[in-house]
């Protein structure tokens, strides 16, 4: 059969139409594409550098917001610019030959403009490569300048974070705060402080009961004092006037009535053993002629 003649019918309306239609929304998704790839944002607390495939990374850092960058050709790379708390532990030897255990919290952040030196010496986690080598080199430094016992005071803390702070500068990290969190010392070094507390204790105790026995001494004079005084002003008042015997009668004799009359039980006793016989008091005064 030859097929060289055989004609083929167009189809109605034709494709001619539906190409420009096609060409369009091309155009469309390509454009929505384009502008989709071309904007980034950057959030609150951030900064922003550009890597650029031809120049490599721009010098100029971006602050919050949207920006425009050319898809495929540029990259944004986001950082964290807040103050982030990292928590490190070392074991470092002090002047005494005592093995401290120091945990320290360190407040640190990037310098906002050297952002892109950071990115090329550093990359994007400068904090795992920086911060562990250099805190465990001060806190050696540090620890071995002092004995054990003078870790305690706020003077090496201070100069933890004086130290601390210079070397970050040098990679561009800045510090807000340093602090130490935990100070745990040797066994053997716990168990001398510890008894040297219980001794403190026990020398506080006995001078307690030191100062104790010596109140208790004066006490005793001054009651003994105050007894004496109380006989010689009785004996003075006995003498004076022997009334004073009867009228000591009578208060105890009214006091053991008061009692008597109080309690459940009934008890029938002398008057004269419970000094009730008041009748036969003399009440006459003889005082001195």
């Amino acid at each position: 059969m030859n097929l060289k003649n055989v004609k083929v019918p167009k189809m109605p309306g034709g494709g001619g139409a539906a190409s420009p239609l096609i060409k369009f929304g091309l155009v469309i998704g390509l454009g929505v594409y384009g502008i989709a790839n071309s904007l980034y944002n950057v959030d609150g607390g951030n900064r922003a550098i550009v890597f650029n495939r031809i120049r490599g990374v721009k010098d100029k850092v971006y602050p919050e917001g949207t920006h425009f960058m050319i898809p495929w050709i540029d990259r944004p790379v986001i950082y964290d610019v807040r103050a982030r708390p990292h928590l490190v532990e070392s074991t470092s030897g002090s002047r005494d030959l005592q093995m401290v255990k120091i945990g320290l919290r360190v407040l640190t952040r990037p310098v906002p403009d050297q952002l892109p030196t950071i990115y090329r010496s550093l990359g994007e986690n400068y904090n795992e490569r920086v911060l562990p080598s250099i805190i465990h080199e001060t806190l050696k430094s540090v620890v071995a300048q002092y004995n054990a016992n003078q870790l305690i005071s706020p003077r090496e803390s201070k100069e933890i974070r004086k130290i601390l702070t210079e070397r970050a500068a040098n990679f561009n990290i800045a510090l807000d705060d340093v602090s130490i969190t935990s100070l745990t010392f040797g066994k053997e070094f716990t168990a001398a402080i510890e008894a040297k507390q219980v001794a403190a204790q026990e020398a506080e105790r006995a001078k307690f009961i030191v100062e104790k026995a010596e109140q208790d001494k004066r006490s005793a004079v001054i009651r003994a004092q105050g007894e004496a005084k109380s006989a010689q002003l009785i004996g003075q008042a006995i003498a004076n006037n022997p009334a004073f015997i009867t009228l000591r009668k009578i208060e105890a004799a009214r006091d053991i009535a008061h009692t008597i009359s109080n309690s459940a039980n009934k008890a029938y006793l002398s008057a004269d053993d419970l000094m009730l016989n008041l009748q036969d008091l003399n009440l006459n005064s003889t005082g001195r002629k």
